[in-house]
């Protein structure tokens, strides 16, 4: 089978981009907006629309492959590509990858998907967001040709043996309003929660912690008071950004000491701090989550240590993994450019027994959330990030109901194969 063409449109997102340095500085809201003025290079503004480019992928049979180019909400920052503006690529795309394209075979997803992500274009390798769309698209092309779920090529492409299709733990992630939105986490019983956007020491987590501490207790609270059954004890992960490094000028000690606090404080639901130091660059918070790791596993506690920020390749999840620069990795599928490299993420965390996260952004859509829950049940992750948005219904709707459908029809399908009906 073959590509007979691709059309692309502009499309939104489910949030927002963000200027991180921006509001790191302490840029201030109106609103839903910010004040002020934008920080890092390509913002005309410190929020403003997300915005993606659609893919269709329309094979010779007129079957259609979907898959969305989009870019995470802090894009510019960690080492990230820059911001992605639809309406700027698509007469590039359509001038230099589109040609390239049509009348390529497609019957099997890796090897096309590869070979997309790997492609330079005038002379260097694609946004990491192109990559991330086309690669979907071809992906689910590869599987609506064949009348499979994406989980499936992805395990058969890959040689994934052994378990049954099984649910993933979903992280739902509640934005600023994170206390209304644990509510509703409680609720649905989501399994790992709240994310909590800490990213300001002064109005979040506090010049002595004090805030995030005050705030767990909180949440700890909440869920024991609200929950319908006492065997509901999901996982507290929250994301720093760096912030806890920031209050206390980076000395390990009083991190150590501040991790452990919030550990006691959390009791009895376990606790994961996801980007406790960002040292501003790759190698610098490297070491310092490597050190920080150490410090918590000597210490006997059971706090896990999530990386995010400056772990965007592949070589870099393999470096971090294999140092253990975390007990946790997020694969944030729009960083890492083509999904085929989510995968390998995934499965090469497993192998090493490196807690696998298979993360993104708020800032994507429904079509990229419903390829990388394929993706996450396939290579069996230990947790996948409920997106797109930050309101908590949308994007856990969306991967919780993709993930049984998938679940349910996927074994089904290996039943019948297996009784052969």
């Amino acid at each position: 089978m073959k590509i007979r063409k691709v059309i692309l449109t502009e499309a939104f997102t489910g949030f927002y981009f963000d200027d991180q340095k921006a509001i790191k500085k302490g840029a201030k809201t109106d609103g839903f907006m910010y004040v002020g003025e934008p920080a890092t290079p390509g913002f005309t503004s410190i929020r403003q629309a997300g915005e993606a480019i659609s893919v269709q992928i329309v094979l010779e049979d007129g079957i259609v492959g979907y898959g969305d180019c989009a870019a995470i909400q802090y894009s510019g920052a960690g080492g990230r590509d820059p911001l992605f503006i639809a309406r700027e690529y698509i007469p590039w795309l359509n001038r230099k990858l589109v040609p390239l394209l049509v009348g390529k075979d497609i019957d099997k997803f890796r090897p096309l998907a590869e070979w997309v992500d790997r492609l330079e274009l005038d002379g260097k390798r694609m946004h990491t967001a192109i990559r991330y769309g086309f690669s979907q698209a071809i992906l689910n092309a590869v599987a609506n040709h064949r009348r499979l779920t994406m989980a499936e090529v992805v395990r058969e492409e890959y040689r994934i043996r052994g378990k049954k299709y099984a649910s993933v733990p979903i992280f739902a992630q509640s934005g600023d309003d994170r206390y209304a939105n644990v509510d509703k986490m409680i609720m649905k019983r989501v399994d790992v929660l709240p994310h909590a956007l800490i990213n300001n020491v002064e109005t979040k987590l506090g010049k002595n912690g004090e805030l995030l501490l005050s705030y767990v207790a909180w949440m700890r609270d909440r869920i024991l008071a609200k929950r319908t059954s006492p065997d509901y004890l999901p996982v507290f992960h929250i994301d720093v950004y760096g912030t806890i490094g920031l209050a206390f000028g980076c000395d390990y000690d009083r991190i150590l000491s501040y991790l452990l606090e919030l550990e006691k404080t959390a009791a009895p639901f376990r606790l994961r701090i996801e980007g406790p130091v960002d040292a501003g660059d790759r190698q610098g918070t490297f070491e310092a989550l490597r050190k920080i790791t150490a410090m918590v596993d000597a210490a006997g506690s059971k706090v896990e240590i999530v990386a995010d920020e400056w772990c965007n390749t592949m070589q870099d999840v393999i470096e971090f993994a294999d140092a253990k620069a975390a007990h946790m990795l997020q694969i944030k599928t729009p960083v890492l450019g083509g999904v085929t490299n989510a995968i390998e993420a995934i499965l090469y965390c497993n192998r090493k027994k490196i807690g696998s996260y298979c993360g993104g952004t708020c800032n994507e859509t429904n079509l990229s959330a419903e390829t990388t829950t394929n993706i996450a049940i396939a290579c069996r992750a230990d947790q996948c990030l409920a997106k797109p948005g930050m309101s908590v219904d949308d994007g856990f709707m969306i991967v919780k109901n993709e993930m049984n459908r998938v679940i349910a029809i996927a074994n089904d399908r290996a039943a019948d194969a297996k009784a052969g009906r």
